[in-house]
């Protein structure tokens, strides 16, 4: 399995075990969905509630989350554009000279031109994103981008490739 790794916090975000796909070759797209947990030991005494009984709401004690949320243990925060477009300023200065550390042969010009537009993207349906942060807080570290598909239900997180590190466990 691969596990990825943001590069500059540490932070896991994501793994292979999720269906992901690239995204004009500078993203990853990670398909999630949304799942029930329950706290505590789950005890099944065989009992079925009747058809009229049957209950719609969730069981006590269990809450719905987002299975790569919950998995990587990613933690919810909030930008407005301002605040969002200083914070990927800086991520993305620090991502460039990672990438031409990683890459010395790499063509720098086209690479920030792709990064360009595919914030532009991000820019223009900001308003649909949810934002995490890795386990850490880091303030340095990449931020996860959770929007939904065409049909409303189908979460998938974004995540920038090249801050990504692959590891292989």
């Amino acid at each position: 399995m691969i596990i990825y790794r943001d590069v500059f916090s540490g932070d896991e975000f994501a793994s292979d075990a999720y269906p992901v796909s690239v995204v004009d070759d500078v993203a990853y797209e990670i398909d999630c969905q949304t799942i029930t947990i329950k706290e505590g030991a789950d005890v099944d005494i065989g009992a079925n509630p009747s058809a009229e009984e049957a209950q719609e709401s969730l069981e006590e004690g269990a809450i719905q989350v987002n299975n790569v949320v919950h998995a990587f243990r990613l933690q919810e925060t909030s930008f407005d554009k301002k605040s969002y477009q200083t914070y990927l300023k800086g991520y993305m200065k620090n991502l460039a000279k990672h990438v031409k550390k990683q890459n010395p042969d790499m063509d720098m010009t086209s690479w920030q031109e792709k990064i360009k537009a595919f914030s532009k993207k991000i820019f223009d349906n900001l308003k649909d994103y949810q934002f995490y942060t890795g386990e850490s807080f880091s303030q340095d570290g990449m931020i996860a981008l959770l929007n939904y598909r065409e049909d409303g239900v189908t979460p998938f997180i974004t995540l920038f490739k090249d801050g990504l590190k692959e590891e292989k466990v």
